[in-house]
This record gives C-alpha cells, sequence and structure tokens, in this order.
C-alpha cells in the first residue's frame, strides 16, 4: 500500500513538471470585420404576443434583436422619449442572410415568417433595418438606411424619419423638413448644441400630431474623481453635445385589435428619438 502511494505521488509530481516546463501559447483569435445593424419595428397592426424577432441565419453569432415590440418600447426620461430597443449591434461582414419573425409562445406562430432575405453589411459602417407600413392590407414594407453621418464637428445633426402613412411636416428649429414623404427619412440640417423641442404637423397646416417633444439630450465627457479629475466617461450622443447626430421616429398609431400595444399612448401618432452617431469621446 506504502509503495503505491509514493508512486502516485512521484507520477503526479513528474506531471506537474512537465507542465511547468511547457512553453507559453499564444492562441490568435480572429479579427472578425463588423458592422453595426439596428432594426425598427413600425408595422402597426401585425406581430407575435411579444412582438418581432430580428436575427441572421447563416451564422450562429450574438447580433439579435428578440422582443422588439411596435414602437420599440418607448421609454420617458427626463421628458425625452427613446426608442429604447433600437440600438447598432455588431454583425460579421458580407452579405447576410435574415429573417423576422413573430415573436410568440405558441410554435406555430413564432415560426411565422415576415421576411426573409439578405442584407449587405460592409465593416466600420451602420445601417437600419425599418418594418413598416400595415401588413393586413400589404402595405408592409423593408428598407434598409445606410446611415453614414458626415461629422458634424461642432454642431449637431437632426434628423427624422416618418414611419406613418401620410406626409408630414417636422420642424426641430425654424421650418426645416417640409412635407416628408411616408416611409421615408429626411435629409440631415446642422444645428448649434442645445436643446430642441420637435413640432409635427399635417403639411400645409398647424395642426400637430401630437405635443411637441423634446430631443435626446446627452452628456459630455465626465469624470469619476470630480471636476478636477481626468476625463475617462465617454459623452452620450444627443443634441447638446457638438459631434451628435439624432432621429426621430414619428409612428403612426396602432391599428385597432391588431397585437400592436392598445393603451392609450399608441391610439394616437408619437415620436421617439434615437442617435445614429456618437459625439467624439474628447479624451
Amino acid at each position: 500500500m506504502h509503495r503505491i502511494s509514493r508512486l502516485s505521488v512521484l507520477c503526479f509530481g513528474a506531471v506537474v513538471a512537465l507542465g511547468a516546463c511547457k512553453p507559453e501559447e499564444v492562441i490568435t483569435t480572429e479579427d472578425i470585420p463588423t458592422g453595426g445593424v439596428r432594426f425598427i419595428n413600425a408595422v402597426p397592426d401585425s406581430a407575435g404576443s411579444f412582438g418581432l424577432d430580428f436575427r441572421f441565419l447563416d451564422l450562429v453569432e450574438s447580433n439579435a434583436h428578440f422582443r422588439i415590440s411596435f414602437r420599440n418600447s418607448p421609454t420617458t426620461t427626463a421628458g425625452v422619449v427613446g426608442a429604447s430597443t433600437v440600438q447598432f449591434k455588431g454583425a460579421r461582414a458580407g452579405n447576410r442572410n435574415f429573417a423576422i419573425f413573430l415573436n410568440d409562445t405558441l410554435q406555430a406562430v413564432a415560426s411565422k415568417k415576415l421576411k426573409d432575405t439578405t442584407i449587405a453589411v460592409t465593416a466600420g459602417e451602420n445601417q437600419t433595418v425599418i418594418l413598416w407600413g400595415p401588413a393586413r392590407t400589404n402595405g408592409m414594407r423593408l428598407s434598409v438606411l445606410k446611415e453614414t453621418v458626415a461629422n458634424p464637428g461642432t454642431k449637431v445633426a437632426l434628423r427624422i424619419i416618418n414611419a406613418t402613412d401620410a406626409p408630414i411636416d417636422a420642424s426641430p428649429y425654424l421650418s426645416t423638413w417640409a412635407n416628408v414623404p411616408a416611409y421615408s427619412a429626411s435629409t440631415y440640417v446642422l444645428v448649434d448644441p442645445g436643446q430642441y423641442r420637435y413640432t409635427v404637423r399635417q403639411p400645409g397646416t398647424t395642426t400637430t400630431l401630437f405635443a411637441d417633444q423634446l430631443a435626446l439630450i446627452g452628456a459630455p465627457a465626465t469624470s469619476t474623481a470630480g471636476a478636477a479629475g481626468k476625463l475617462d466617461i465617454e459623452p452620450l450622443p444627443g443634441t447638446t453635445v457638438a459631434g451628435s447626430a439624432i432621429t426621430m421616429v414619428v409612428f403612426p398609431r396602432s391599428t385597432a385589435g391588431s397585437k400592436a400595444p392598445q393603451t392609450a399612448a399608441f391610439q394616437v401618432p408619437a415620436g421617439a428619438f434615437m442617435w445614429d452617431r456618437r459625439p467624439p469621446r474628447g479624451f
């Protein structure tokens, strides 16, 4: 018994010694070229119980947008309505196959595809995939917006996306965008940093679709050590921070009786904000 124990200890010591003498290994991981993709659900009349799912089918990866409800879950913080589930996620560059499904606990519903197509993802570039228009009247359509926003420099770039089925006039600053067509994005305008409220009207009238909304404000770079410390917290994009690009999406009301949310806030058109370009770090 003692002999066996000593032999076991000797063998274990030999294994440890060999492991200690083994040279270090360098494992090189792939530098994956990626672009940013985000998904907007602007379909007012069709969804699963929990909205829509956008996901790539050709590769298993983290880029997926699950349970995206109509208007992308708008939330109000400090008076600003933001589409909380609108976010760029990294996707491998190339021609990528994706599908948009109904999100539901019933398999027969969750397996239903609204769209199945491909998108060209370019490394270092962002783009928005937006599904909009009523499905029940065959008006649903898919659009891809290339989000190549020029550097605003000391200014802020502002834009509007009209996801409704009728033209609109909109203005965050004097008279800016007139007669923006249905299902389209306006051009950007450059303004000085500051707080802005968007007014959205029926074309050529003073009739507003909803109360003026305060645009995404943002915040400058800050320091964890206080005013005297070195800046180490990146700025937040918004209209008060130079170099930002901000968009308001004007959504239609939800269709009565559909799976889209039916609360009072969804029974009228409304807007929600998102950022398109982050400001420079500043440090």
